[in-house]
């Protein structure tokens, strides 16, 4: 009897040291890369409900991992399997399934950068979308024009033109055209403050009529000290309910504009030709930035109801029609 106690104890014994010494196993290979050469990352794609198994094939393929059993055990050990998120990860053979692991279960995924320059359009930013490898124009431009989505964001307009604000933003591949545009809205409401709300009371002006005039500015604009300038101008005209005439505003209108303003350009209507309408234009023609839309609302106080330009980036600005037309003469006839 003493013999078969023994004999189950060594045998137990034996089991537990055996199992000891294969889980010791698996968590030393858990700190320990593939590779001691800092090799270059390669981009690997986890699709939405992914066999795990077939993942950890293709990162032993890639050579990104040794033991790809040893690799399935660790992440059942410590329930991995079941927590990494779908998307784009750059992992490197001089990585341990460790810190693999942290990443992908982190949701660390790979990152694009996209930057909108200040006075783009919705067709510009829509280019600079596929530019960065996330989305189609054609995708980006049908929500970016869907009239529901812009009214679940409380704006009183009919696209986001003027409201996806100008900035660098990085987004992983899998985000949606509708989160870009939710991110860069939201990006605008934390800058157009309650400060901001309650000026646009004291003018008299809308939130969308503020962000239409900074769009008007920020196109204007060559020389960024002219702003509050050029904003004054346009509200001593409204004031006086003269046309603001505008040429950025009548080319935002004109469909596959060639890059040449003409005569017939600005006798033609449309809801953003202010040569021919009085006022504001229906919406913006670009999403401003944060100086264009402080001149909107802090315009200079001026007499000024004209300006012209000097042909570079910088304006003569005058008070009557007699001097603008010399400016216009001088600057633009060259007479």
């Amino acid at each position: 009897m003493k013999d078969f106690k023994a004999i189950i104890f060594t045998t137990l014994f034996l089991l537990f040291s055996g199992l000891f010494c294969f889980i010791l196993d698996i968590f030393i290979y858990a700190d320990i890369p593939a590779s001691s050469i800092d090799h270059n990352e390669k981009l690997i794609i986890i699709n939405p409900g992914q066999d795990f198994k077939s993942f950890s094939e293709r990162l032993h393929k890639d050579d990104i991992i040794k033991e790809p059993h040893k690799f399935n055990l660790l992440a059942r050990i410590k329930g991995y399997d079941k927590k990494i998120k779908a998307g784009e990860y750059l992992l490197s053979s001089s990585m341990p399934p460790n810190k693999i692991f942290q990443i992908m279960v982190g949701g660390k995924v790979r990152l694009y950068k996209l930057t909108i320059p200040e006075g783009y359009s919705l067709n510009q930013i829509a280019s600079n979308i596929a530019g960065a490898g996330l989305w189609k124009e054609e995708e980006f431009l049908r929500a970016a024009n869907d009239s529901s989505l812009v009214h679940e964001e409380g704006i009183d307009a009919e696209t986001f033109e003027g409201y996806l604000f100008p900035d660098t933003y990085y987004f992983p591949k899998t985000i949606t055209p509708g989160m870009i545009i939710f991110t860069m809205v939201n990006r605008f409401n934390s800058v157009f403050t309650s400060a901001f709300k309650e000026q646009a009371k004291k003018l008299g002006l809308s939130i969308h009529q503020i962000v239409t005039l900074a769009s008007i500015i920020e196109k204007e604009t060559g020389d960024p000290e002219e702003r509050n300038i050029i904003s004054s101008v346009f509200h001593n005209r409204l004031k006086k309910n003269m046309r603001l005439e505008s040429d950025p505003t009548v080319i935002y209108g004109i469909k596959d504009f060639d890059g040449n303003i003409k005569k017939i350009h600005l006798e033609t209507p449309t809801p953003y030709n202010t040569y021919l309408i009085h006022g504001l234009p229906t919406g913006p023609i670009a999403n401003p930035g944060i100086k264009a839309i402080e001149a909107a609302l802090y315009p200079a106080d001026t007499d000024f109801l004209y300006f012209v330009s000097k042909k570079d980036t910088t304006h003569i600005f005058s008070t009557n029609i007699n001097d603008h037309n010399k400016a216009v003469r001088k600057y633009q006839l060259r007479k």
